[in-house]
């Protein structure tokens, strides 16, 4: 079904249902990008972002179309073809990040790389028992280019940005919850029911005092977004990311995206 949006009094569900697990590619930078081109914001007091795939909130970037596309250009369009899908995925982050409303996400399963950095553009993170949180782009000779790291400072300690961005390992529920990652920790299937009830409680502010509490509190991390930008464009044109690409591509893992 793809990416979809239900409106209902003042809340506004985006939800992601993209299979196998919400890989971000093109098509759903595409769909993100219609989504914010449509919200209107003057009538939203919250957006709650879900994932409608049963393997998780998303597996981070689409690696295959990323391979296909490192091998069937010239090296200087490669390099205008990648920044522009990462210029375009960041305006889209930082317009999530900065939404003048509330923002939720509801995580369950697998939530990685460019699938985490969608995460961590919510203003509050539900997590189900069964998430999983995992920063694996070292994995892939790269780091993480979707805004992730900044983002990811911005929230927790640098203890805990080492540990996912150095070792690739992943969290889960319980620890993201005690780093202080997540606000609340919920059973299985009952994620929505917790961000349906906190998106409510936002429908109740006034929206000036709402969006300038935000705004005041949550500042964009601009320079060092930036600067993320930049490596990640240099890192992601080395032959040693094709490699490890191919290898992705051609493995026989059910879900190779897992360490």
């Amino acid at each position: 079904m793809g990416v979809h949006w239900i409106h209902d009094d003042g809340v506004c569900e985006l939800v992601l249902a993209c299979e196998p697990c919400n890989e971000i590619g093109t098509t759903m930078l595409a769909d993100l990008e219609r989504f914010l081109a449509e919200l209107e914001v003057d009538r939203i007091a919250a957006v709650i972002i879900r994932s409608d795939v049963r393997g998780g909130f998303s597996a981070g970037a689409d690696l295959r179309e990323l391979y296909r596309g490192l091998l069937t250009v010239e090296d200087d369009a490669r390099a205008a073809q990648l920044t522009d899908f990462v210029d375009r995925i960041h305006n889209v982050m930082d317009a999530l990040d900065t939404l003048p409303l509330t923002t939720i996400g509801v995580v369950h399963g697998v939530c990685f790389g460019g699938g985490f950095e969608l995460a961590l553009t919510c203003d509050v993170l539900i997590a189900e028992r069964s998430a999983r949180f995992c920063f694996p782009e070292l994995r892939l000779g790269i780091l993480p280019g979707f805004g992730g790291i900044p983002r990811l400072r911005r929230d927790v300690s640098n203890a805990i940005v080492r540990d996912l961005l150095l070792t690739g390992r992943s969290i889960n529920a319980k620890k993201a919850m005690a780093a202080g990652l997540v606000s609340q920790m919920v059973p299985t299937g009952e994620g929505i029911v917790a961000a349906r009830t906190m998106a409510r409680q936002a429908t109740k502010f006034d929206r000036d005092a709402l969006a300038t509490t935000k705004r005041f509190m949550k500042p964009l991390p601009r320079a060092e977004l930036d600067e993320e930008k930049r490596h990640f464009i240099r890192l992601a044109q080395r032959p040693v990311m094709r490699e490890a690409l191919r290898k992705f591509v051609e493995s026989d893992d059910l879900r190779p995206y897992l360490p």
